[in-house]
């Protein structure tokens, strides 16, 4: 199939779009005033971040579904000559930047439906955070080594069992994946959110920051740095470690 660069572009922007309208969707009819899911709890918050995930993948087969900077550097130090998918661009600094790119925009377009789709419940009184917490993470226990160590961890398992998926005789692709997801932020989620995706946390930081939100507070710049660097961290060991038990 003949796929052009283009068209991987838009593929990893929708589907990252998607994750993160249904993933800060989930997160915002729990936490909300208000909505129909308030106080659904920790689980529905799993389980709905897992099927965005899940819808995510399948939106962006064409590109390979990367909709993750960390899943990006994993292919690439895990010695991979191209990107997967249909399209299966080579591994090279454009290619690498235009995935890196889609998703950052891609986020940033989801977190920004998300907000319009529950308007009216910003709109009402809440903590600060609580908004925040609709389009970023953040530590329960605020200690930046420790942070980081956890987003490295559970972003080395994200990735790993991922790369370790296209080894498999098994035909669950999406769903292997959206399972996968439910089972870290279930088990590696708790101290810090598991953002396991820089464009996840970063493309919704940035729309928090620029979007008109009633009561809105800060956007916590002083931790965006975590959710960041410890994704890439873990994303770049996993696919180093991927490739050296080939």
């Amino acid at each position: 199939m003949d796929i052009s660069a283009g068209e991987v572009f838009i593929a990893e922007v929708v589907g990252t779009a998607l994750l993160i309208l249904l993933g800060a969707g989930v997160v915002a009819n729990v936490i909300l005033p208000r909505t129909k899911g308030s106080g659904g709890g920790t689980l529905m918050i799993n389980f709905g971040w897992g099927l965005a995930v899940f819808a995510g993948v399948f939106a962006s087969w064409k590109s390979g579904a990367h909709i993750n900077p960390a899943v990006t550097i994993g292919i690439i130090t895990s010695g991979a000559e191209d990107f997967g998918g249909a399209a299966a661009l080579p591994v090279t600094v454009g290619n690498t930047l235009l995935y890196l790119a889609a998703s950052l925009l891609g986020a940033f377009i989801g977190a920004v439906l998300a907000f319009v789709a529950y308007k009216p419940h910003f709109d009402l009184e809440a903590p600060a955070a609580i908004k925040l917490g609709v389009f970023s993470t953040g530590p329960e226990i605020r200690s930046y080594g420790w942070n980081l160590v956890t987003e490295v961890i559970a972003t080395f398992v994200l990735v790993y069992v991922i790369l370790e998926f296209a080894n498999t005789p098994s035909d669950l692709g999406p769903l292997a994946v959206a399972l996968l997801v439910v089972g870290i932020g279930a088990s590696l989620g708790g101290p810090t959110g598991y953002a396991i995706n820089p464009a996840r946390d970063l493309g919704p930081r940035i729309a928090h920051a620029l979007l008109p939100i009633k009561g809105k507070g800060s956007s916590d710049w002083s931790y965006a740095w975590v959710p960041v660097v410890g994704p890439l961290v873990g994303g770049a060991i996993a696919g180093l470690t991927a490739g050296a038990l080939a």
